[in-house]
């Protein structure tokens, strides 16, 4: 299967979206202070985190920023193997995600390849997110549950033929 114009466009939406939402929160809010939406539920909050999902690994940013651009790559390569519709936007959202915190870990304080990824989304007392997260998370979901119904994220990639000692495929 070819490339599909819905994984471009999911994976530049987001990543789009992402950033908008991250310049916002830089100018429009204060680092620390929280700002109720729906009660104590979901706020605004603005960090920089320098971990990973949950703050982990807040002392590893090189070695995040790393996996993320392995993943990145990785989704890339297998985005041409989309067999739907659904699946190349499932796999768009992923790439968004993805480079749009890429993005900031390359480009944003402290350092290139060190930088702090803008997170403002605030979910109660668990954790603080951006668009790339709801964007990885979702598609990771969405994923998830087209697998346990049936249902294949990529086409099977058809197997090549043995070459034969003459150089071809098929002995002739």
């Amino acid at each position: 299967m070819s490339w599909r114009p819905a994984f471009w466009l999911a994976a530049i939406l987001t990543v789009a979206v992402d950033q908008a939402t991250k310049q916002w929160a830089l100018s429009a809010l204060t680092p620390g202070t929280n700002q109720p939406l729906v009660g104590d539920l979901l706020s605004l909050q603005l960090v920089f985190n320098s971990g990973a999902a949950f703050s982990f690994g807040n002392s590893s940013t090189l070695i995040l920023t790393v996996v993320a651009l392995v993943l990145t790559v990785g989704i890339l390569w297998y985005g041409r193997r989309a067999s739907a519709t659904w699946s190349a936007v499932v796999l768009g959202l992923g790439l968004g995600g993805a480079v749009g915190n890429l993005i900031d870990r390359l480009f944003r304080e402290p350092s290139f390849g060190q930088g702090h990824v803008v997170d403002m989304i605030k979910y109660g007392d668990l954790f603080i997110g951006n668009v790339a997260d709801i964007a990885i998370v979702g598609a990771a979901v969405w994923a998830v549950l087209a697998g346990l119904f049936g249902h294949r994220l990529l086409e099977h990639e058809a197997p090549s033929a043995p070459v034969t000692a003459e150089g071809t495929a098929d002995g002739v």
